[in-house]
């Protein structure tokens, strides 16, 4: 698995047991780093809150980031706020892309127009993988398939969103760091917050 933020690049894996469309397994949906549209009904005010509680429990139990299972469980939720409909594009284009296969042979660069957005295919030649490329309605690279893995790219949205989750996050680990107390949203200094010292003003 791969996370790489300065190129959109989300994920580089092979899944199985998650289903197959035309013989090809689909994307484990329910990982961390595979971003789907999901409305959580939470407001940003409450994840900003859960995201500093986050931080202060993580940096208490000496993890930082996407090393807690915490963080990775809230910037799925997270991101998912503004994600395309990942797993709708995929699943249908794969179906719109097996359903060619079977009616006639395509050329090479087959495209296909989908509802969220579309699919292009293309079939390497002497019995090499497939390669697909799946974009959202704004035009936006959301995955790939090849050499029978898949590749998830984030779009500028969920680029620009987990930038800010992160800029939160490391403010408030940064923050515990230094001993100040997190109480709702005020910050109270202390020394030793860590050990269960209280400060009531």
């Amino acid at each position: 698995m791969q996370v790489n933020l300065s190129n959109g690049l989300l994920q580089n894996q092979y899944f199985s047991g998650t289903g197959s469309i035309g013989g090809i397994h689909l994307p484990d949906f329910d990982n961390n780093y595979v971003f789907s549209k999901k409305k959580s009904g939470i407001r940003d005010e409450e994840f900003r809150r859960k995201i500093k509680e986050q931080a202060y429990q993580d940096f208490a139990k000496g993890q930082f980031q996407n090393k807690s299972e915490g963080f990775n469980r809230l910037m799925k939720s997270y991101i998912s706020e503004v994600s395309p409909d990942r797993k709708g594009i995929i699943t249908s284009g794969l179906r719109a892309v097996s359903g060619n296969r079977k009616n006639a042979p395509r050329p090479i660069d087959f495209l296909a127009t989908l509802l969220e957005g579309k699919v292009k295919y293309q079939k390497l030649p002497s019995g090499s993988s497939e390669y697909m490329e799946f974009y959202d309605q704004n035009g936006e690279m959301v995955a790939t398939y090849s050499n029978n893995g898949w590749t998830m790219y984030t779009t500028n949205k969920e680029a620009l969103r987990q930038t800010e989750m992160c800029m939160i996050y490391n403010e408030a680990w940064g923050n515990a760091k230094r001993g100040v107390l997190l109480t709702g949203e005020e910050v109270v200094c202390g020394e030793n917050w860590e050990n269960g010292f209280d400060v009531r003003g």
